[in-house]
């Protein structure tokens, strides 16, 4: 599919685990998330050939486009996850702005995974990459020829003093769009705030979709500005002054898109404090990290964009690397130490920023190493760090960065338009608020959505 048909449409459009069953009787000598048994229990032993671990974006992409090659029977491939409920977190940006409602961007996980594969709904405790094992919550062992590991990353609200009760306390004024129990409070205190102070945070670290700290910041903003809250061009004599607070030294990591979001800050009057990272919230104050200093502000509404990290239960494992994501190669997404374990999406090792985007490619990639490997090949190189973050810098615009290892810029659009994408434009608006939520669960889920590619036909 060419680029200008994906534009277009894109405005339009808005095995067999039973047979391989083992019992057997046996003391679980780990902790798993929940309790540490103490007295013998029964444990089930069931063989697949592909286990995946985690059912968000990557692990259900990758589980389809496995599924859809045609080279599995039923049930040979696993799918390993606790969760009720399959999120579209990019969509929390727009329920933050008031342009979704987060119930629309939900849907049972059950209902989203093929029953040719087998669902264990239920937390994964230990990894035996050496026995080709891994060990369920409930004490079952599930072994593996191939393991792909995605289970994304943990967003840790508990990570900044106070966050946690600012959050669940309704007039606080602190909201994050980094929850679905939070993301719609974000709009709420943004309609409520007729006049004070408005700060806007991004921390230090690894975090899911870099831009979205400021997408919210950027929304609220012309918020103001139509209600007349907020004057651009004379920021000191409105009644809202905004500030956005970053952990990092620039406005964003790749120098091509920081220099025009660093343009629009100026522009829009907005104040800047960089390599500052919160560290507390205590009634309507906020205290900040500096290097050795620390920074107090009083503000009347916070978006915070709390700490993220790896899963315990992937950390503490040994296909772990020291920050603890599964430790891969860069371009074939295979383990640095065990051949047959894999990792895509958040949870892994891949210096690039952690997207939806950056899943529409990386998933090919393993999928075909994976099939490679069963064969007895070797992994080949393809993934180039291809990520994409649709930047939302007003309600009607958005700039739509694509980039690739080393903050190199991809785009799409450019490559067969002519169109700089650094420039913020209502076409990549409408791919934002409209076609990628929904060819989210109507294609990429499912395994037949490639991003920039286009559709996956096999």
């Amino acid at each position: 599919m060419s680029s200008t048909q994906l534009l277009a449409t894109s405005a339009a459009c808005a095995a067999t685990a039973a047979r391989n069953t083992l019992t057997t009787q046996f003391l679980p000598a780990v902790r798993t998330f929940a309790t540490a048994a103490s007295s013998p229990v029964t444990s089930t032993i069931r063989n697949h050939k592909v286990v995946v671990v985690g059912g968000g974006s990557a692990g259900l992409t990758i589980s389809h486009q496995l599924l859809r090659s045609g080279k599995f029977s039923p049930e040979d491939i696993a799918i390993v996850d606790p969760a009720e409920w399959h999120h579209y977190q990019p969509g929390w940006t727009l329920v933050g702005g008031g342009l979704k409602n987060k119930e629309e961007l939900r849907k049972p996980l059950k209902s989203l995974i093929d029953p040719k594969l087998r669902f264990y709904n239920t937390e994964l405790a230990t990894f035996s990459p050496d026995q080709n094992s891994v060990t369920l919550g409930n004490g079952d062992k599930l072994t593996y020829e191939q393991l792909v590991v995605a289970p994304g990353i943990k967003v840790d609200f508990n990570s900044i003093k106070g966050l946690q009760d600012a959050l669940e306390e309704q007039n606080s004024g602190v909201s994050s769009i980094y929850g679905y129990d939070y993301c719609d409070k974000a709009y709420r205190t943004i309609q409520e705030l007729k006049g004070g102070k408005a700060i806007f945070t991004q921390p230090v670290g690894v975090v899911k979709c870099a831009g979205a700290p400021q997408k919210i910041m950027w929304l609220a903003l012309d918020y103001w500005k139509k209600a007349g809250l907020y004057n651009p061009s004379n920021p000191a004599s409105s009644p809202i002054n905004i500030t956005f607070v970053t952990g990092l030294p620039t406005m964003f990591g790749v120098p091509k898109y920081s220099a025009t979001l660093e343009k629009l800050r100026q522009e829009r009057g907005v104040e800047g404090l960089f390599a500052h990272d919160l560290i507390s919230i205590n009634g309507k104050e906020a205290t900040f990290a500096h290097g050795n200093e620390k920074l107090t502000r009083k503000f009347d509404l916070m978006h915070v964009t709390p700490k993220m990290g790896p899963h315990a239960f992937i950390k503490n494992s040994p296909i772990a690397n020291e920050a603890g994501f599964v430790d891969v190669h860069d371009e074939t997404l295979q383990h640095k130490k065990w051949k047959n374990v894999w990792s895509a999406g958040d949870a892994s090792s891949l210096p690039t920023s952690k997207t939806a985007a950056a899943i529409t490619a990386q998933a090919p990639v393993l999928v075909h190493n994976v099939l490679r490997a069963l064969k007895g090949k070797d992994a080949e190189d393809d993934y180039d760090g291809y990520t994409s973050c649709p930047l939302l810098t007003e309600y009607g615009k958005v700039l739509l960065a694509e980039f690739k290892y080393g903050g190199v810029p991809n785009e799409t659009f450019k490559k067969t338009l002519g169109i700089d994408q650094a420039i913020p434009r209502r076409a990549f608006y409408y791919l934002k608020k409209d076609f990628f939520p929904w060819v989210y669960y109507k294609s990429m889920v499912k395994g037949t959505w490639g991003g920039a590619k286009g559709w996956i036909r096999n």
